[in-house]
């Protein structure tokens, strides 16, 4: 849950001073663990190697167990998206770069507070923490009416403090529990595309041209301004920074409730594609790599997958293998079977239809037979 924190002059001066030195001691710390532990630093070594020195640099107790461990799970990420080879094979040049040199953080990164360091009045909205300036208290934050709801009931955990676009925001945990699972009475298959940013299996398009012609308007404006290389223009475009990922992020919102409301009116679960990693399985030419860089198909996935989870809809993923090649009346699979782009004919029964329907139809058949598989009741014992 994000709120805008609104401090005034003598608050900003507290965190300009605190948050760049947290950063540079995680620095400091990184390099220490980099050079005596390579990437295998972990906190118990860490905290005999550091703690005493961070304590003397002014940092309170939990704040120097905190720089610790931040440096500590940072590692361990590294680590971690090594062996799943997210940087590539030991001779590809991002993996060696992460390997030879220790983790940096930049100035203004996140860093996290627990209930020790901050604390939240609710009722006057209102938050108290720690700065190298002793303790800020009565710090005001913004957020809706829910938000604050959902922050009063369900925040638990750590809180960042974050600095983006030169205002300062709190990231609290919450933990809203989830509801009960339904028995879906059948599924709501999800195809996830560029020209149509989801079509259901019940054969509603979302489409994306408009996002596309908003995409293309924004990237004229952004070179037009570019251009000038003015002082204006740079605040013009700092000031319009992100405009089109909120754009994107709103759409998204309104598609996956709309798809996750329809599922539970109607008693279904909601089926999608798995298609992570398709940028490095698909090759596309020069001129369509901003446009696939841009497709915001993955966000639109945790959206439905988070919503799904919140009003207890079933959510599977499936495999994406041929979806709208093969004919879900016979299962004739061929690429011939999509002449073009929007149609989809099956050269064997002549089932005809367009293609992002047919994918999503295939999509909702794989769900009832992963769903009819996860749920098979064990075998008797012999």
């Amino acid at each position: 849950m994000q709120v805008k924190l609104l401090p005034d002059a003598v608050q900003v001066s507290a965190f300009e001073r605190t948050l760049p030195a947290l950063n540079q001691a995680a620095n400091w710390v990184s390099a220490l663990s980099f050079e005596a532990f390579a990437l295998r630093g972990g906190v118990r070594e860490l905290r005999k190697l550091c703690y005493g020195e961070l304590r003397g640099q002014g940092f309170g107790a939990q704040a120097a167990q905190h720089l610790i461990k931040r440096v500590a799970d940072t590692y361990t990420t590294l680590r971690v998206s090594i062996r799943a080879g997210s940087l590539g094979p030991p001779t590809s040049k991002r993996r060696r770069t992460a390997e030879s040199k220790p983790v940096a953080f930049r100035p203004h990164a996140a860093h996290t507070f627990d209930d020790r360091c901050l604390s939240w009045n609710y009722d006057a909205q209102t938050v108290s923490i720690w700065t190298l300036d002793g303790r800020v208290r009565n710090v005001r934050f913004a957020c809706s009416p829910k938000a604050l709801k959902q922050l009063t009931a369900h925040r638990k955990g750590e809180s960042d403090l974050v600095f983006r676009d030169g205002k300062w925001f709190l990231y609290a945990t919450i933990d809203v529990p989830d509801r009960e699972v339904y028995e879906p009475v059948d599924w709501v298959g999800v195809d996830r595309g560029i020209v149509n940013l989801a079509t259901t299996s019940d054969g509603t398009d979302y489409q994306g041209r408009r996002v596309g012609r908003y995409r293309r308007w924004q990237a004229r404006k952004r070179a037009e301004l570019q251009a000038k290389r003015t002082r204006s223009a740079k605040q013009r475009l700092k000031k319009r920074a992100k405009k089109e990922a909120r754009h994107a992020t709103h759409l998204n919102h309104r598609i996956a409730k709309t798809v996750v409301a329809v599922a539970q009116r109607t008693g279904r679960g909601i089926a999608l594609e798995e298609l992570r990693g398709i940028r490095d399985r698909v090759t596309v030419p020069r001129d369509q790599r901003a446009r696939l860089s841009s497709w915001p198909f993955h966000q639109l996935g945790a959206f439905i997958a988070y919503k799904c989870r919140r009003n207890g809809v079933p959510f599977v993923e499936v495999d994406p293998a041929y979806t709208s090649q093969r004919c879900p009346r016979c299962g004739h699979t061929e690429r011939a079977n999509r002449p073009t782009r929007e149609h989809f004919t099956c050269r064997r029964c002549g089932l005809a239809g367009p293609s992002d329907h047919v994918a999503g139809i295939n999509v909702r058949n794989r769900a009832r037979s992963a769903w009819a598989f996860v749920n098979m009741p064990d075998p008797a014992p012999a």
